[in-house]
């Protein structure tokens, strides 16, 4: 009788570990999904094709309107005209005007600032989209309100 006890424990033992098991692999958190990003360009602009690869290998889901008028898209979304780039993007309530940097993008998702968004004026050698060898323009990314006034967000 010892025997079919002891095989019977050995049963509900493996059989307890194998739930625990299953139940701990579905606890864990599922992969969150990539952050949409919706830009706003010109069709002939290329750094700004290169700036969307940019944001697109750095985990972003990117999704791309060729438009005649961006300076629409800039004034609709509050972009101060001292703070214009290229391109105007749409992120999580944020906008993201120019070569902003992935990794600054990423940190004011993280942080979620009081601010319209971030911005990095005019077209920043060395920025993303905008390389040039080995020059690299100094790179004020700029935070921006709704009254349009701006602040430093970071400095590259």
């Amino acid at each position: 009788m010892k025997s079919i006890f002891g095989i019977r424990n050995a049963v509900v033992a493996v059989a307890a570990v194998a739930v625990m098991g299953f139940s701990a692999r579905n606890l864990r958190p599922a992969a969150a999904a990539p952050v949409e990003v919706v830009v706003y360009k010109s069709a002939t602009c290329g750094c700004c094709a290169k700036w969307v690869d940019h944001m697109r290998a750095n985990g972003f889901k990117v999704t791309v309107h060729d438009v005649d008028n961006v300076d629409t898209y800039k004034a609709s979304n509050g972009v101060p005209k001292s703070l214009t780039s290229c391109h105007t993007a749409l992120v999580q309530g944020y906008v993201v005007e120019g070569h902003v940097p992935a990794d600054v993008v990423q940190r004011m998702l993280k942080e979620r600032p009081a601010i319209v968004g971030i911005a990095a004026p005019g077209m920043p050698a060395g920025s993303p989209g905008m390389e040039m060898g080995g020059r690299k323009d100094k790179l004020d990314i700029m935070a921006f309100d709704k009254a349009g006034h701006a602040t430093v967000y970071t400095s590259r």
